[in-house]
């Protein structure tokens, strides 16, 4: 791990709300003007759309079903490698995935291709002069026995997952924004879970600091069809692992975040003070590592 050019990671899976904590961090990025490489965890599954379906219905019949969570469906050596190559030299190359029309639009543009919503644009140098790269997704802190990609990281935060919450944000996202009935949804949580608990939630043991938001009302049915809870409906439980003074974090924050600490490394605050917290505890942390750089 090196400090001359910082990774920071947010991990966890799909509905948990990595990209709520992206939006955080990228608000941070612009305030203090940073360049940023940026890298999205989808970039790094080993299959385009149409092929993970063919490997998904033949591992369906061999009785374990392929899913995104899966260290044989990505390419954990190669994020691991571009995390230290990028710590060591500031250089590296990424690609993305194209999830929808849109993107397909702007990327055919910029590249000059035909490529279609589910494939991969081809890899690019990431430019020069970066102050940091900031991934979001899956596999941020993974270990295995094959890659470990926690240990390349600077900053590694997790969105721990509250799981009624996050299947009840994934049926959401998947039925409002992609293709997917709520009966394909389910079916899909269900073939994860084995991978959900082999490569996911022990990565939330590799942290730095972890975020855990609490529902405050019934999520008791997540199949049920409701909405999302709201943020000002849930508590927030957020554990830190690094030098950090909690209690300062606490006298910042107005009573109505009814904050307080659980013990010296654990932060409870109401869900619509998120924001809030993360800037206070994430900014000075991402001043840091740049002016260690």
């Amino acid at each position: 791990m090196s400090k001359k050019h910082p990774v920071v990671a947010v991990t966890g899976s799909s509905g948990a709300g990595t990209t709520f904590v992206k939006r955080a961090f990228e608000k941070i990025f612009q305030n203090k003007s940073l360049n940023v490489a940026v890298i999205e965890g989808d970039s790094f599954h080993k299959y385009e759309r149409a092929e993970m379906r063919v490997q998904v219905e033949k591992t369906r019949e061999e009785g374990q079903v392929l899913t995104h969570f899966a260290e044989d469906a990505n390419h954990f050596d190669k994020l691991e490698a571009l995390f230290k190559e990028y710590g060591e030299s500031g250089k590296g190359q990424r690609r993305y995935y194209i999830h929808s029309d849109e993107e397909a639009v702007e990327h055919n543009g910029r590249l000059g291709t035909d490529l279609e919503p589910g494939q991969f644009t081809p890899w690019e140098d990431i430019e020069d002069g970066t102050d940091l790269m900031f991934y979001e997704g899956l596999h941020g802190g993974v270990r295995t026995k094959n890659a470990d990609v926690a240990s390349q990281v600077d900053l590694l935060v997790g969105v721990v997952p509250s799981v009624n919450i996050e299947w009840i944000q994934k049926i959401y996202r998947d039925t409002s924004e992609r293709p997917y009935t709520p009966e394909q949804v389910a079916e899909i949580i269900v073939d994860r879970m084995p991978d959900y608990v082999e490569f996911i939630t022990p990565q939330f043991e590799n942290t730095h600091i972890n975020f855990h938001r609490i529902p405050l009302i019934d999520t008791s049915n997540p199949f049920s069809g409701q909405a999302v809870p709201p943020p000002e409906d849930s508590m927030v439980v957020t554990t830190v692992r690094v030098d950090c003074d909690l209690a300062q974090i606490v006298k910042k924050l107005p009573a109505e975040a009814m904050a307080f600490l659980q013990n010296e490394q654990t932060l409870v605050y109401k869900g619509d003070f998120m924001v809030e917290v993360m800037d206070l505890l994430l900014t000075p942390m991402i001043d840091r590592l740049v002016s260690s750089s």
